[in-house]
């Protein structure tokens, strides 16, 4: 289900429980609307060995996202320059944001408390496993 037909629950307030559920929070949105999103345009007609591996190549992809991700890969360098990819998962309270979690933060960052990381999460996120505090429900038609 596309999380455009999810809605939200309630986060945490215990400031780490929420700076968790934030992360589940991107792990579901990517694996709702990246890996489902590749998954459901497998033709319908492939057999399945095929489809095995095409599944295969899906998770091996996002696998590789969430490497990026925690800036494991996904870093270009010169001797003077660099680039790289950051990714802030952040909570809104109307406008107003609230909470964030930056997914590069993965060690000690002042008061902002980390998590497992995305490329650990990844491994519970395919078996279903989000965290234990709710972070979506379906919509109510």
């Amino acid at each position: 289900m596309a999380t455009c037909d999810l809605e939200l629950e309630t986060p945490p307030t215990d400031d780490y429980a929420r700076q968790l559920w934030l992360q589940q929070a991107a792990g579901l949105i990517l694996f709702e609307d990246v890996r489902k999103y590749a998954a459901k345009r497998l033709a319908p007609a492939l057999d399945e060995a095929s489809r095995d591996a095409a599944l295969k190549a899906i998770d091996d992809a996002v696998y590789g996202l969430m490497m990026v991700l925690d800036g494991v890969t996904g870093r270009l360098s010169n001797p003077t320059s660099s680039v790289s990819l950051r990714v802030i998962v952040q909570l809104h309270e109307g406008s107003k944001v609230t909470d964030y979690v930056d997914l590069l933060d993965l060690g000690p960052s002042g008061d902002r408390p980390t998590g497992d990381n995305m490329c650990v999460g990844y491994h519970g996120w395919r078996k279903g496993d989000f965290g234990n505090a709710p972070i979506a429900r379906g919509r109510k038609p």
